[in-house]
């Protein structure tokens, strides 16, 4: 079967290590690059799970709404209730839109 050439970017320090480590699985990196391309054809998906990690930044947007939920009284709402609550006003904003621009338009 004919090769060809896949040529990857990535930072020296990260590169180092696995090089490192797939030499002590028995193998080389392109190796173990070959057998991750390999798993994801034939799985038709990243053989493994790919999180975000939560950051500062979103750890307190969600506190800051959590605490919000609990002042408003709306903390223990149901799920099917808070996308009806939403469905609402978002209804009521594009109501109050449609209303503005046919005000436009009689001017």
């Amino acid at each position: 079967m004919p090769t060809s050439t896949f040529s990857v970017r990535m930072d020296e320090k990260l590169k180092t290590e696995l090089d490192e480590l797939c030499a002590q699985f028995g193998m080389n990196t392109s190796t173990a690059i070959n057998l991750f391309a390999r798993a994801v054809v034939r799985e038709r998906r990243i053989p493994f799970e790919i999180t975000a990690m939560p950051s500062d930044a979103g750890l307190r947007a969600f506190r800051s709404l959590r605490r919000q939920a609990k002042a408003n009284g709306v903390q223990g709402m149901p799920l099917d209730e808070i996308n009806a609550e939403i469905t609402k006003q978002a209804d009521a904003c594009n109501s109050a839109a449609r209303g503005s621009a046919r005000a436009r338009k009689k001017r």
